[in-house]
């Protein structure tokens, strides 16, 4: 978790976005809620709610927003908030570049 959250920093910083990561029950550092962790990031922990969730209503809060994820039910329940939808593995390999 801590090394996709640096991964997701440098290449929100190298491309001038701004990203909202969201983990299942806690964030790393045991974050339960969001947290604004620089000028880039923000960190969410859902707490008793899952990730799907918390993302299917708060995506369209975002307006622009990538939802990146590999979780077909996802896709279709969020994607209409998003202006891209990228799978998980195309996502890591966008951190690469």
């Amino acid at each position: 978790e801590d090394e996709l959250v640096r991964r997701t920093q440098e290449w929100a910083a190298r491309h001038g976005h701004e990203v909202v990561i969201v983990f299942d029950r806690r964030a790393p550092g045991g974050l339960v809620g969001a947290r604004r962790v620089d000028e880039r990031t923000t960190l969410v922990g859902t707490g008793g709610e899952s990730a799907d969730d918390w993302l299917i209503r708060e995506a369209p809060g975002y307006p622009g927003a990538w939802l990146v994820t590999s979780d077909r039910a996802l896709r279709e329940a969020a994607s209409g908030a998003a202006s891209r939808v990228v799978g998980g593995g195309s996502f890591l390999r966008e951190l690469d570049d």
